[in-house]
């Protein structure tokens, strides 16, 4: 971006998508597949912390799996303690007051550096994406462009930000500024393992404050090669510290610090919300009120009226319910289709269901593939035995012990009542609840979430 762009005003500047990667162009294809290649030569390499530009290593270790093929270890990752999480927050607190000097356009500056990067490696990044947490091509190259996207529009956003505003009433001068807050804690999620962690990340970095990120277990090797990137980028040490590890050891110490001003996450709604109560606990030496920016889980609901395109509504329902298995807070979960059309829809919805192919996330010919892990392939099938055992049935097949990988059938079940587990519980896999309701009011009734406890 030019000089003479930078002095333009926001609104000229019109923030641009990172466009798809066209997989019908052979010479695509082609370079996805050698990535893919490339990428697996790599697997089993270690990744240690990084504290203040320093590698670090750790006791303990985080063996990464590729769900798609579970005996492969995509990467061995250094798990941080909660002493080492410490450093690492007194790494970001000690270069915070240097960093949020930095002009914002500069810090701007850093941001486009890493998109042009991404964009650079974007075969390579989609690869990992794809062996780590078993996302099909075309959503784990939208995960990168998501990443890409976020650079590009935190940075036009802060220089917006970054001039005064001037509200001057009879009497007084008011001018408003911004200005960062200190020591931002990261917790990024697996699901969309580069793009919200990134999303988070440089929103921190590009408004003044420093950062400890701390990555997913089962995503962490992803996080390590974007912390290659920002290295490359030639962010000062301290200002972005990469600390995996196991969440309920080292989570504690980032959210109880009282050298931590701001915590953002991404994740279900209990761990969401343990931090919320965690950080609201002010410590005697905190001289500030920690921010919490948490996105927590959902239990999204579509309604199908009567007067709806039955092709279109059957399509856009398997888009939301089962791309990346469900794996998504926006996934449609709850399904509510009016009396007047519900059998017509269902037999269609049944039939789209049937025809899905499910299998490894680097096979291009498939729709989706597995669930991240054993723990979650476990639970999804608990809740599918509960579906069995106690609503209609209507998509279903044998949820048999993972062999390659932790795959599930898609599954469709109707229920009566809307208050039933599997109508109001997360359960975060391929797995739709269905709902026959009387009238349009009687369906916005049964879609507003239940009261949270």
């Amino acid at each position: 971006m030019s000089q003479e762009d930078r002095k333009k005003p926001f609104a000229v500047l019109r923030f641009e998508n990172e466009p798809p990667t066209d997989f019908s162009k052979g010479e695509n294809r082609d370079a996805l597949k050698l990535a893919l290649k490339e990428t697996a030569e790599d697997f089993g390499k270690d990744y240690p912390l990084l504290i203040d530009g320093k590698a670090v290593d750790a006791r303990s270790k985080i063996l990464s799996r590729n769900p798609s093929h579970k005996s492969q270890v995509i990467g061995s990752v250094a798990a941080a303690s909660a002493d080492q999480a410490e450093k690492a927050i007194e790494a970001a607190r000690r270069a915070w007051p240097g960093w949020q000097k930095i002009t914002i356009d500069h810090r701007a500056e850093y941001l486009e550096l890493l998109a042009a990067e991404m964009r650079n490696r974007r075969f390579e990044l989609t690869a990992w994406i794809i062996h780590e947490c078993g996302k099909p091509w075309k959503e784990a190259d939208a995960d990168v462009a998501e990443a890409i996207d976020f650079c590009q529009y935190y940075a036009l956003a802060a220089r917006e930000l970054s001039a005064a505003l001037q509200c001057d009433y009879k009497g007084e001068e008011n001018l408003l500024t911004y200005r960062s807050r200190g020591v931002a804690v990261v917790i990024a999620p697996w699901n969309f393992p580069l793009a919200i962690l990134v999303g988070m990340t440089t929103a921190s970095l590009v408004t003044g404050n420093t950062v400890v990120l701390k990555p997913a277990e089962q995503s962490s090797v992803i996080a390590a090669k974007f912390m290659e990137i920002a290295r490359d980028a030639g962010f000062p040490n301290g200002v972005l510290n990469y600390l995996p590890g196991i969440g309920e050891e080292v989570g504690p110490a980032l959210v109880g610090s009282p050298d931590v001003d701001l915590i953002a996450f991404t994740g279900s709604r209990e761990v969401g919300l343990s931090i919320n109560k965690l950080a609201a606990d002010t410590h005697p030496q905190q001289r500030h009120v920690k921010h919490v920016i948490a996105e927590m889980g959902g239990k999204n609901a579509i309604i199908i009226d009567d007067d709806a395109d039955l092709d279109d509504a059957v399509q856009g329902v398997v888009r939301s319910a089962f791309g990346y298995a469900g794996q998504k807070c926006s996934a449609c979960s709850r399904l509510i289709v009016l009396d007047g059309i519900f059998d017509a829809f269902m037999e269609r919805l049944k039939s789209a269901c049937e025809s899905l192919e499910v299998g490894p996330a680097d096979d291009p010919g498939v729709d989706y593939g597995p669930v991240i892990e054993q723990e979650a392939f476990e639970r999804i099938r608990d809740y599918i035995a509960i579906g069995n055992d106690e609503c209609e049935v209507y998509v279903a097949s044998e949820v048999e012990e993972p062999q390659e990988g932790f795959y599930i059938q898609p599954h469709v079940f109707g229920v009566e009542d809307p208050e039933e587990r599997l109508a109001q519980e997360e359960i975060f896999g391929p797995v739709l609840v269905v709902m026959r309701a009387k009238n349009l009011d009687q369906a916005f009734q049964w879609q507003t979430p239940r009261t949270m406890p």
